[in-house]
Protein backbone atom coordinates (compact mmCIF):
# COMPACT_ATOMS: atom_id res chain seq x y z
CA UNK A 1 0.00 0.00 0.00
CA UNK A 2 1.12 3.30 -1.30
CA UNK A 3 1.83 6.01 1.71
CA UNK A 4 -1.33 8.90 1.13
CA UNK A 5 1.69 11.55 2.65
CA UNK A 6 5.03 12.06 1.26
CA UNK A 7 7.76 11.59 2.95
CA UNK A 8 8.96 14.61 5.33
CA UNK A 9 12.36 15.76 6.41
CA UNK A 10 13.65 11.99 5.07
CA UNK A 11 11.06 10.49 7.39
CA UNK A 12 8.38 8.49 5.86
CA UNK A 13 4.44 8.23 7.43
CA UNK A 14 3.34 5.34 9.88
CA UNK A 15 0.89 2.98 9.13
CA UNK A 16 -1.79 2.23 11.75
CA UNK A 17 -4.68 -0.23 11.10
CA UNK A 18 -7.97 0.43 12.18
CA UNK A 19 -10.74 -1.92 13.14
CA UNK A 20 -13.90 -2.08 10.92
CA UNK A 21 -15.95 -2.85 14.19
CA UNK A 22 -15.40 -2.39 17.74
CA UNK A 23 -16.97 -0.19 20.53
CA UNK A 24 -15.30 3.19 19.69
CA UNK A 25 -17.47 5.07 17.44
CA UNK A 26 -15.10 7.05 15.72
CA UNK A 27 -11.97 6.79 14.80
CA UNK A 28 -10.48 9.24 16.56
CA UNK A 29 -11.51 7.45 19.83
CA UNK A 30 -9.77 4.36 19.00
CA UNK A 31 -6.75 5.98 18.68
CA UNK A 32 -6.47 7.54 21.53
CA UNK A 33 -7.64 4.49 22.97
CA UNK A 34 -4.71 2.62 21.36
CA UNK A 35 -2.15 4.76 22.28
CA UNK A 36 -3.68 4.84 26.16
CA UNK A 37 -0.10 5.79 27.16
CA UNK A 38 -0.54 9.36 25.40
CA UNK A 39 -1.86 12.49 26.18
CA UNK A 40 -5.40 12.16 25.09
CA UNK A 41 -5.68 15.94 24.48
CA UNK A 42 -2.76 15.87 22.34
CA UNK A 43 -3.69 13.24 20.34
CA UNK A 44 -6.77 14.90 19.51
CA UNK A 45 -5.35 18.09 18.59
CA UNK A 46 -3.21 16.49 16.44
CA UNK A 47 -6.67 15.05 14.81
CA UNK A 48 -8.01 18.48 14.57
CA UNK A 49 -4.76 19.96 13.25
CA UNK A 50 -5.52 17.23 10.37
CA UNK A 51 -2.24 15.60 10.81
CA UNK A 52 -3.89 12.14 10.83
CA UNK A 53 -5.21 10.52 7.39
CA UNK A 54 -6.80 8.08 6.24
CA UNK A 55 -6.09 5.19 3.73
CA UNK A 56 -7.26 7.73 0.79
CA UNK A 57 -5.33 10.73 1.56
CA UNK A 58 -8.75 12.38 3.52
CA UNK A 59 -8.43 14.11 6.64
CA UNK A 60 -9.67 12.64 9.98
CA UNK A 61 -11.73 14.55 12.41
CA UNK A 62 -13.33 13.95 15.29
CA UNK A 63 -16.74 12.57 14.12
CA UNK A 64 -15.08 10.08 11.25
CA UNK A 65 -16.81 7.17 12.11
CA UNK A 66 -15.12 3.68 12.71
CA UNK A 67 -15.51 1.72 9.30
CA UNK A 68 -14.66 4.42 7.09
CA UNK A 69 -10.88 3.56 6.96
CA UNK A 70 -8.84 0.02 7.32
CA UNK A 71 -6.18 2.09 8.34
CA UNK A 72 -4.98 5.99 9.33
CA UNK A 73 -1.23 7.73 8.49
CA UNK A 74 0.65 10.26 10.78
CA UNK A 75 4.29 11.01 11.46
CA UNK A 76 6.05 9.94 14.33
CA UNK A 77 6.64 12.27 17.24
CA UNK A 78 9.98 12.15 19.30
CA UNK A 79 12.00 14.16 21.20
CA UNK A 80 14.91 15.52 19.91
CA UNK A 81 17.31 12.60 19.58
CA UNK A 82 21.08 12.42 21.02
CA UNK A 83 23.18 12.30 17.53
CA UNK A 84 24.98 9.16 16.87
CA UNK A 85 28.94 9.37 16.74
CA UNK A 86 28.82 7.43 13.42
CA UNK A 87 28.98 8.18 10.03
CA UNK A 88 27.72 6.08 7.01
CA UNK A 89 29.64 5.67 4.10
CA UNK A 90 28.49 5.59 0.54
CA UNK A 91 30.40 3.29 -0.96
CA UNK A 92 28.44 3.28 -4.59
CA UNK A 93 25.93 5.46 -6.23
CA UNK A 94 23.77 5.05 -9.32
CA UNK A 95 20.41 6.34 -10.58
CA UNK A 96 18.95 2.84 -9.59
CA UNK A 97 21.59 1.59 -6.38
CA UNK A 98 23.22 3.04 -3.56
CA UNK A 99 25.12 0.44 -1.63
CA UNK A 100 26.62 1.72 1.81
CA UNK A 101 28.78 0.72 4.67
CA UNK A 102 26.68 1.12 7.54
CA UNK A 103 29.01 1.37 11.19
CA UNK A 104 28.06 -0.03 14.41
CA UNK A 105 24.94 1.23 16.51
CA UNK A 106 23.16 2.93 13.37
CA UNK A 107 20.15 1.52 12.54
CA UNK A 108 19.41 0.71 8.99
CA UNK A 109 15.54 2.26 9.15
CA UNK A 110 13.58 4.29 11.78
CA UNK A 111 12.45 1.97 14.73
CA UNK A 112 12.44 2.25 18.81
CA UNK A 113 13.59 5.52 20.13
CA UNK A 114 16.09 5.84 16.49
CA UNK A 115 13.77 8.17 14.12
CA UNK A 116 16.40 10.67 12.53
CA UNK A 117 19.24 8.87 13.50
CA UNK A 118 19.43 5.96 10.89
CA UNK A 119 21.09 5.20 7.79
CA UNK A 120 17.82 5.47 5.60
CA UNK A 121 16.51 8.99 6.97
CA UNK A 122 20.38 10.23 6.90
CA UNK A 123 21.07 9.34 3.56
CA UNK A 124 17.26 10.35 2.03
CA UNK A 125 18.16 14.20 3.64
CA UNK A 126 21.92 13.66 2.53
CA UNK A 127 20.66 12.52 -0.89
CA UNK A 128 17.58 14.45 -1.33
CA UNK A 129 15.96 11.43 -2.28
CA UNK A 130 13.14 10.24 -0.82
CA UNK A 131 12.22 7.41 -3.08
CA UNK A 132 15.26 5.85 -1.25
CA UNK A 133 14.27 2.63 0.20
CA UNK A 134 16.52 -0.41 1.76
CA UNK A 135 16.46 -3.48 -0.04
CA UNK A 136 17.30 -5.29 2.59
CA UNK A 137 18.57 -4.68 6.36
CA UNK A 138 21.14 -4.90 8.97
CA UNK A 139 20.00 -5.27 12.66
CA UNK A 140 21.20 -1.65 14.49
CA UNK A 141 24.51 -4.00 16.24
CA UNK A 142 25.92 -5.33 13.18
CA UNK A 143 28.28 -2.80 10.24
CA UNK A 144 28.57 -3.38 7.14
CA UNK A 145 26.86 -3.58 3.53
CA UNK A 146 23.58 -2.03 3.12
CA UNK A 147 22.27 -1.96 -0.26
CA UNK A 148 19.27 0.63 -1.17
CA UNK A 149 16.83 1.24 -4.05
CA UNK A 150 17.07 4.90 -5.25
CA UNK A 151 13.75 4.42 -7.73
CA UNK A 152 10.66 2.65 -7.26
CA UNK A 153 10.64 1.86 -10.96
CA UNK A 154 13.23 -0.54 -10.78
CA UNK A 155 12.86 -1.39 -6.62
CA UNK A 156 11.58 -5.18 -7.16
CA UNK A 157 14.39 -6.33 -9.64
CA UNK A 158 16.62 -5.37 -7.30
CA UNK A 159 14.32 -6.77 -3.79
CA UNK A 160 14.28 -10.59 -6.09
CA UNK A 161 17.45 -10.89 -5.82
CA UNK A 162 17.34 -11.45 -2.16
CA UNK A 163 13.63 -13.63 -2.24
CA UNK A 164 15.45 -15.84 -4.54
CA UNK A 165 18.75 -16.13 -2.84
CA UNK A 166 20.93 -14.60 -6.03
CA UNK A 167 23.37 -12.73 -3.77
CA UNK A 168 26.15 -14.03 -2.10
CA UNK A 169 26.79 -12.62 1.45
CA UNK A 170 29.97 -12.71 3.56
CA UNK A 171 30.21 -12.17 7.07
CA UNK A 172 33.10 -12.13 9.52
CA UNK A 173 32.55 -12.15 12.94
CA UNK A 174 35.22 -12.24 16.17
CA UNK A 175 34.41 -14.79 19.24
CA UNK A 176 36.17 -15.32 22.40
CA UNK A 177 38.41 -18.28 21.74
CA UNK A 178 36.41 -21.15 23.53
CA UNK A 179 38.05 -22.90 26.23
CA UNK A 180 38.54 -26.60 24.51
CA UNK A 181 40.35 -24.43 21.57
CA UNK A 182 43.25 -26.36 19.54
CA UNK A 183 44.92 -24.25 17.48
CA UNK A 184 46.21 -26.53 15.49
CA UNK A 185 42.99 -28.35 14.50
CA UNK A 186 40.32 -26.08 14.69
CA UNK A 187 36.27 -27.56 15.51
CA UNK A 188 33.34 -25.94 16.38
CA UNK A 189 30.85 -27.97 18.36
CA UNK A 190 32.86 -30.94 18.02
CA UNK A 191 33.14 -30.89 14.14
CA UNK A 192 36.48 -29.91 12.40
CA UNK A 193 35.78 -26.42 10.66
CA UNK A 194 34.60 -25.67 7.97
CA UNK A 195 31.17 -26.48 10.01
CA UNK A 196 27.57 -26.08 8.33
CA UNK A 197 25.12 -25.35 10.98
CA UNK A 198 21.54 -25.75 10.08
CA UNK A 199 18.74 -25.23 12.38
CA UNK A 200 15.02 -23.90 12.34
CA UNK A 201 14.33 -20.44 13.02
CA UNK A 202 11.42 -18.21 13.93
CA UNK A 203 10.94 -14.61 14.82
CA UNK A 204 7.70 -12.87 16.57
CA UNK A 205 6.65 -9.42 16.59
CA UNK A 206 7.69 -7.56 19.29
CA UNK A 207 10.29 -10.39 21.02
CA UNK A 208 13.59 -9.55 21.21
CA UNK A 209 15.78 -12.79 20.32
CA UNK A 210 14.81 -15.37 17.79
CA UNK A 211 13.06 -18.75 18.52
CA UNK A 212 14.73 -21.88 17.83
CA UNK A 213 12.49 -24.99 16.90
CA UNK A 214 9.15 -22.91 17.09
CA UNK A 215 6.15 -23.67 15.66
CA UNK A 216 6.69 -21.45 12.84
CA UNK A 217 10.40 -21.70 12.60
CA UNK A 218 11.71 -22.23 9.09
CA UNK A 219 15.37 -23.63 8.03
CA UNK A 220 18.25 -21.29 8.83
CA UNK A 221 21.82 -22.84 7.12
CA UNK A 222 25.20 -20.99 7.65
CA UNK A 223 28.87 -22.11 7.23
CA UNK A 224 30.92 -21.20 9.17
CA UNK A 225 34.74 -21.50 8.78
CA UNK A 226 37.82 -19.60 10.81
CA UNK A 227 39.96 -17.32 9.70
CA UNK A 228 42.67 -16.88 12.39
CA UNK A 229 42.77 -17.10 16.38
CA UNK A 230 45.51 -15.15 18.54
CA UNK A 231 44.99 -12.17 20.61
CA UNK A 232 43.36 -8.86 20.14
CA UNK A 233 44.75 -5.43 20.67
CA UNK A 234 42.83 -5.49 23.98
CA UNK A 235 44.30 -8.40 25.18
CA UNK A 236 41.63 -10.96 24.65
CA UNK A 237 42.02 -14.22 23.04
CA UNK A 238 39.80 -14.65 20.41
CA UNK A 239 38.61 -16.37 16.65
CA UNK A 240 37.87 -14.86 13.81
CA UNK A 241 35.55 -16.51 11.63
CA UNK A 242 34.01 -16.23 8.34
CA UNK A 243 29.94 -16.78 7.50
CA UNK A 244 28.59 -17.70 4.81
CA UNK A 245 24.76 -17.50 5.29
CA UNK A 246 22.40 -19.83 2.95
CA UNK A 247 19.61 -18.62 4.62
CA UNK A 248 18.46 -14.68 5.79
CA UNK A 249 16.72 -15.88 9.56
CA UNK A 250 16.58 -13.34 12.01
CA UNK A 251 19.43 -12.82 14.21
CA UNK A 252 20.73 -16.16 11.99
CA UNK A 253 24.34 -15.55 12.20
CA UNK A 254 24.05 -14.66 16.32
CA UNK A 255 21.89 -18.26 17.35
CA UNK A 256 24.54 -20.01 15.50
CA UNK A 257 27.64 -19.09 16.39
CA UNK A 258 26.39 -19.45 20.08
CA UNK A 259 25.42 -22.89 18.92
CA UNK A 260 28.49 -23.85 18.05
CA UNK A 261 30.07 -22.87 21.15
CA UNK A 262 31.52 -19.29 20.15
CA UNK A 263 29.36 -16.39 20.82
CA UNK A 264 30.33 -13.16 19.16
CA UNK A 265 31.63 -10.95 21.42
CA UNK A 266 29.77 -7.69 22.62
CA UNK A 267 26.49 -9.23 21.71
CA UNK A 268 24.09 -9.17 24.81
CA UNK A 269 21.03 -11.22 23.46
CA UNK A 270 23.10 -14.72 22.54
CA UNK A 271 23.69 -17.03 24.12
CA UNK A 272 22.08 -14.91 27.43
CA UNK A 273 19.18 -11.89 27.04
CA UNK A 274 21.46 -9.87 29.05
CA UNK A 275 19.63 -6.01 30.93
CA UNK A 276 19.24 -3.27 28.36
CA UNK A 277 22.75 -1.05 28.76
CA UNK A 278 23.80 2.27 27.20
CA UNK A 279 25.75 1.66 23.50
CA UNK A 280 29.10 -0.08 24.57
CA UNK A 281 31.15 1.97 21.89
CA UNK A 282 34.55 0.30 23.32
CA UNK A 283 32.73 -2.97 22.24
CA UNK A 284 30.29 -2.99 19.42
CA UNK A 285 28.83 -6.46 18.53
CA UNK A 286 31.76 -7.68 16.68
CA UNK A 287 29.50 -9.00 13.47
CA UNK A 288 30.48 -7.10 9.52
CA UNK A 289 28.48 -8.00 6.52
CA UNK A 290 31.67 -7.66 4.53
CA UNK A 291 30.98 -8.83 1.00
CA UNK A 292 28.03 -8.78 -1.38
CA UNK A 293 28.49 -10.27 -4.28
CA UNK A 294 25.37 -10.59 -7.58
CA UNK A 295 24.44 -10.05 -10.79
CA UNK A 296 22.82 -6.96 -11.82
CA UNK A 297 19.06 -7.85 -12.32
CA UNK A 298 18.83 -4.71 -14.74
CA UNK A 299 22.10 -5.08 -16.89
CA UNK A 300 23.83 -8.42 -16.06
CA UNK A 301 27.00 -6.97 -14.82
CA UNK A 302 28.55 -8.56 -12.15
CA UNK A 303 28.59 -6.58 -8.88
CA UNK A 304 31.15 -7.02 -5.76
CA UNK A 305 31.34 -4.72 -3.03
CA UNK A 306 33.88 -5.06 0.17
CA UNK A 307 33.27 -3.21 3.16
CA UNK A 308 36.20 -0.77 4.35
CA UNK A 309 35.56 -1.49 8.00
CA UNK A 310 37.15 -3.66 10.24
CA UNK A 311 36.37 -5.45 13.44
CA UNK A 312 38.62 -3.96 16.53
CA UNK A 313 38.87 -7.73 18.55
CA UNK A 314 40.14 -9.06 15.74
CA UNK A 315 43.40 -10.73 16.50
CA UNK A 316 46.75 -9.27 15.71
CA UNK A 317 49.00 -10.86 13.18
CA UNK A 318 51.98 -10.82 15.67
CA UNK A 319 50.07 -13.02 17.83
CA UNK A 320 50.59 -16.39 15.49
CA UNK A 321 47.12 -16.36 14.45
CA UNK A 322 46.64 -20.02 12.25
CA UNK A 323 44.30 -19.78 9.25
CA UNK A 324 42.35 -22.99 8.70
CA UNK A 325 43.60 -24.87 5.49
CA UNK A 326 42.44 -22.78 2.20
CA UNK A 327 41.33 -19.77 3.85
CA UNK A 328 43.54 -16.76 2.93
CA UNK A 329 45.28 -14.14 5.05
CA UNK A 330 44.24 -10.65 4.89
CA UNK A 331 44.92 -7.78 7.51
CA UNK A 332 42.95 -7.64 10.60
CA UNK A 333 39.48 -7.47 10.88
CA UNK A 334 39.75 -6.74 7.36
CA UNK A 335 37.69 -8.01 4.28
CA UNK A 336 39.25 -7.94 1.05
CA UNK A 337 38.27 -9.04 -2.20
CA UNK A 338 38.93 -12.55 -3.05
CA UNK A 339 40.72 -13.42 -6.81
Amino acid sequence: MSPPLPVRDGVGPTRLRVPLSGPWPTIAQFVVERFAHLDPQDLYRRVDDGEIVGDDGRLIDRSTPLGEHRCVWYYRELPAEEPIPVTEEILYRDDDLVVVDKPHFLSTTPGGRYLRESALVRLRIRLDNPDLTPIHRLDRATAGLVMFSARPQTRGAYQSLFAQRRVDKVYQAVSAEPADWNRQSPELAGRPVPVVYRNRIESRRGQLRAIVDGPNAREAETTIDVLASGTAASGRRVVQTRLHPHTGRMHQLRVHLAAVGAPILGDRLYPTLLPEAPDDYELPLQLLACELAFADPLTGAPHRFVTRRSLSEAPLPETGQRLSPGAEPRSPGHCRRRA
